[in-house]
């Protein structure tokens, strides 16, 4: 019988993965591995769980089966935009850590973002991080954001490496959970995760001759242990997060505040555009529902194809 382990890291053909006794051992695909019914650009993904065997006479292991994933995160692949990159898998929460200076994070990323863990059923949490370097008219639109952002279910933080602000209210959200990190390049995501591994002894392996040299490690995830329990993921900062998977009847439902109005439409199909008695457009017009939200709803409806039948 094969042995089970934990997918800590990928650097495309090689892996590393955690067995049950908590051993770091490098591991690859069997030949003719392939999983039913994803396109995606990867078959194995960070926080997977998987059937191994050891190579004989090796200290390397072939990876023979995959685990039912609880879930996973998803973008449209930077390689090829007709397949999707899963990002990681059988998460807990997401965090998203994003900035309003140096650089500025825009309203429509965070909201993609969001659009896909709720899609997912992850529950997000956003960190605004670089607070030090925030002006007034920078915190009286954070205000307004965190009002918008936690009168629909978000928890949201406001957080400062430089001044260590925030950082143990982010510590404390992760506790004993699988939590997946992303952002922006540039937003002082790795700043903030050093901060809070500082105590961690966290266990890596080198890439060596087993995995090749002059790999591309940028495009994966690695996931590492956290001081007492939980996990953390950290992925490499993105420019764009393009949907995956989502079509257009679907995508109101990823907004919690229109999916709680959405019964109230005149038609059961209603896209909450041009139709009449659209109950979202008046909660929009009755600032029930924040016009920032609904306008990046519109934004990304436009950017999802029609349904070739």
């Amino acid at each position: 019988m094969g042995n089970q382990g934990t997918i800590y890291k990928s650097t495309g053909s090689w892996y590393t993965l955690h067995d049950a006794q908590d051993a770091v051992i490098p591991a690859r695909l069997k030949g003719k591995f392939k999983i039913e019914d994803i396109t995606s650009t990867n078959p194995i993904a960070v926080g997977d769980e998987v059937d191994f065997e050891m190579e004989e006479g090796e200290s390397t292991a072939i990876i023979t089966a995959l685990h039912p994933r609880k879930n996973y995160v998803n973008r449209v692949s930077p390689a090829n935009k007709r397949l999707q990159h899963i990002i990681a898998s059988n998460l807990d929460q997401s965090m998203l850590i994003a900035t309003l200076r140096s650089p500025k994070t825009s309203m429509g990323f965070i909201d993609r973002f969001l659009v896909t863990c709720e899609a997912y059923h992850i529950p997000a949490i956003l960190v605004f991080n670089k607070y030090d370097l925030y002006k007034e008219q920078d915190l009286a639109f954070f205000e307004d954001r965190k009002r918008v952002y936690a009168s629909i279910g978000y928890t949201v933080l406001l957080t400062s490496v430089e001044h260590t602000i925030g950082l143990e209210e982010c510590k404390q959200h992760m506790v004993n959970k699988t939590t997946l990190i992303s952002g922006h390049s540039g937003v002082g995501k790795s700043s903030l995760i050093n901060a809070i591994m500082k105590d961690a002894n966290i266990k890596t392996q080198e890439v060596s001759d087993w995995s090749g040299k002059g790999m591309h490690t940028t495009t994966f995830a690695e996931m590492y242990d956290l001081p007492g329990a939980g996990r953390l993921i950290d992925t490499p900062g993105m420019r764009e997060f393009a949907i995956a998977g989502i079509e257009r009847c679907e995508l109101a439902h990823y907004f919690p505040e229109m999916l709680q109005r959405m019964e109230g439409c005149q038609f059961n199909d209603c896209m909450h555009i041009n139709e009449p008695g659209c109950s979202i457009k008046k909660a929009v017009v009755d600032g029930q529902i924040d016009e920032e939200r609904y306008i990046s709803y519109c934004t990304i409806l436009d950017c999802i194809p029609e349904k070739e039948w």
